[in-house]
């Protein structure tokens, strides 16, 4: 079992859901993305989730797309997010890192090369926006045999079929985005994602991940009473964005924590009702 696996086995085990916050790799500074992965873990969160700076993301909003330019002009590439990751392990070998991006600089490097690369520096999962199920085979096929548990998006107006076809190929968990548009947006229906997350589940025996759209503790109680994991990456990186010089670290950890609280108050009211 992967490390993801582990950890969403023992998080049911304690009747607890997964907290995943997203940063992007060197954001804001090349020497900050390794205390802001601890800082992370130390307020709680179970899974990072760690974005390749890539120059045109097409489902990041503008915080987001910020960040990578931000990264990008402090010269950060796969290579520098791997090494991150490598440094990262020697302190945590237990937090599973997620590396979030975009196929072209997987494939300029070579995915069986990346797979080997990233498995050497303790990576633990992909997420590969613009791969799609249909042109996934090959790429995952690759990832597995390294390791790399290959995660996917599924979203709001997804068909139940192709729910079925992801299933076939994703490891470690799904990623439901919440709602249409990019991140960042808002006007989060817990509803209509219940209903969702119940027709993925259907299909898959994954954990399900929630995204886009979870702004504070209040929305991450609420995602958390209806799914596997809250992930939350647009507030995490505006807190990154505005944050003054040297108080970044301790921004994000103190929302992280904030966050925390929201998602085991949902686990708290699970077990009153038992």
């Amino acid at each position: 079992m992967s490390r993801i696996g582990q950890t969403f086995t023992a998080l049911k085990a304690q009747n607890r859901k997964a907290l995943i916050p997203f940063i992007t790799a060197g954001d804001p500074g090349k020497g900050l993305t390794v205390p802001l992965m601890r800082a992370l873990v130390e307020a709680g969160a179970d899974i990072i989730e760690l974005g390749v700076p890539f120059s045109d993301p097409m489902a990041d909003g503008p915080v987001i797309q910020r960040a990578s330019e931000r990264a990008l002009a402090n010269k950060v590439g796969l290579k520098d997010v791997l090494a991150m990751t490598a440094e990262f392990r020697k302190v945590n070998t237990t937090t599973p890192v997620v590396l979030m991006g975009y196929a072209n600089p997987f494939e300029h490097m070579g995915y069986e090369t990346f797979a080997q690369a990233a498995k050497a520096a303790g990576v633990d999962g992909v997420l590969t926006v613009d791969i799609p199920p249909e042109e996934s085979l090959g790429v995952a096929d690759v990832f597995k045999a390294h390791g790399l548990d290959p995660i996917f998006l599924l979203s709001p107006t997804t068909p139940e079929s192709r729910v079925a076809q992801v299933a076939a190929v994703a490891g470690g968990f799904i990623y439901y985005v919440s709602l249409k548009g990019v991140t960042g947006s808002a006007n989060l229906d817990t509803d209509e994602v219940a209903r969702k997350v119940a027709m993925v589940r259907k299909h898959c025996d994954l954990p399900v991940g929630v995204g886009f759209g979870i702004r504070d503790a209040a929305a991450a109680e609420a995602v958390a009473r209806i799914a596997d994991a809250v992930v939350v990456g647009s507030r995490i990186v505006n807190e990154i964005e505005t944050a003054p010089e040297g108080e970044c670290s301790a921004r994000v950890k103190h929302l992280v924590a904030d966050l925390r609280r929201g998602v085991d108050a949902a686990s708290k009211q699970t077990e009153n009702k038992q």
